[in-house]
């Protein structure tokens, strides 16, 4: 069974930084492609940020020159580096892995940007 760990959630103030982390339970290098989603209270999942094998990425238009994704092969490990942050990036962030045809999931971690 594979395990997607969040960590690096927190409050901040607008304008502020956050790096978010998921840490998977094997080697990224079996993973086919990772992505950062979130939910906002009321609203439905959506897609940040991914990052395929080969090392490809992609951004939601409302992220884009604001948040990097990133992954570190040694530590098989994902991050999410939020520059700028504005309050309408508050919601639950969950990393996503997809390993052939199954879909994982972390526990979702909360970023609370203040104005």
């Amino acid at each position: 069974q594979v395990q997607l760990v969040e960590s690096g959630g927190g409050l901040v103030q607008a304008g502020g930084s956050l790096r978010l982390s998921c840490a998977a339970s094997v080697s990224v290098f079996s993973i086919n492609a990772m992505a950062w989603y979130r939910q906002a209270p009321g609203k439905q999942r959506e897609l940040v940020a991914g990052i395929t094998s080969g090392g490809s990425t992609n951004y939601v238009d409302s992220v884009k020159g604001r948040f990097t994704i990133s992954r570190d092969n040694a530590k098989n490990t994902v991050y999410l580096q939020m520059n700028s942050l504005k309050p309408e990036d508050t919601a639950v962030y969950y990393c996503n892995a997809i390993i052939g045809w199954a879909d994982y999931w972390g526990q979702g971690t909360q970023v609370t940007v203040s104005s």
